[in-house]
């Protein structure tokens, strides 16, 4: 039957996952790192996937599709629902990490202080609920490589989210406006390398900051690339 259905352009689409989260029905997978619609018949043409999109990779389309099945939709949430099941990339799967306050104590090795899962910019939900209160720690991914002591004195007590502005080639700061808009975030610390390229995150977070309307305590500080951090 010819409808109305969502498009999904590859080439721009991140694989952030949060059209697959947004679509209530489950007709959103992430494969191979890109969001397709994988089950035509589960999508319903109304697009709650859309205005989540931080791309712009989702439009709509009228063209010949399968009838929009409710019923199926129906009985995947319910099965879903009495399994607990997870369907999506399996590296994107949400955790909130809680650690045994036994770990801290061991001399044996330094405990991980990674509060939540996954940690990268690009992938991680806007609305994690580890986002709930949080510190949020945003690290360009070289610091945690040139600074030894990464996880006692940054990660420690914060929600860790890291990139790299050269390489990932895109602006995070209207992801990072939505997190923090849309979160009960208590302060910003942004960790950045003395390199001039890591100074896009840097001004992706000002960015994110400025544009969420709140004002939240928050620090720069920036490692040299011998380790050191460099007095600001």
């Amino acid at each position: 039957m010819l409808r109305r259905i969502i498009k999904i352009d590859e080439e721009k689409c991140n694989g952030c996952g949060i059209c697959a989260e947004a679509c209530h029905e489950g007709a959103i997978d992430i494969v191979d790192g890109k969001a397709k619609l994988a089950r035509e018949d589960y999508c319903d043409g109304l697009g709650d996937c859309l205005p989540n999109c931080p791309t712009n990779a989702i439009t709509f389309e009228e063209r010949e599709a399968p009838a929009y099945n409710e019923a199926a939709v129906l009985a995947a949430k319910k099965h879903k629902e009495s399994s607990h099941s997870f369907t999506g990339c399996p590296g994107m799967k949400v955790q909130q990490i809680t650690r045994d306050k036994s770990e801290s104590a061991s001399t044996c090795a330094m405990p991980s202080q990674l509060g939540g899962w996954p940690c990268q910019i690009k992938l991680v939900p806007i609305n994690a609920p580890y986002f709930d209160g949080a510190k949020l720690l945003i690290a360009a991914d070289c610091t945690a490589y040139a600074y030894a002591n990464f996880h006692a004195d940054y990660m420690k007590g914060k929600i860790t989210l890291i990139g790299c502005p050269k390489l990932d080639s895109i602006d995070y700061s209207e992801k990072l406006t939505e997190i923090i808009k849309n979160n009960d975030i208590q302060s910003v610390t942004v960790l950045r390398m003395e390199v001039p390229c890591c100074g896009g995150l840097e001004m992706a977070a000002k960015k994110a900051l400025q544009n969420s309307g709140k004002f939240i305590p928050w620090q720069v500080v920036t490692v040299c690339i011998n380790g050191e951090i460099l007095d600001n």
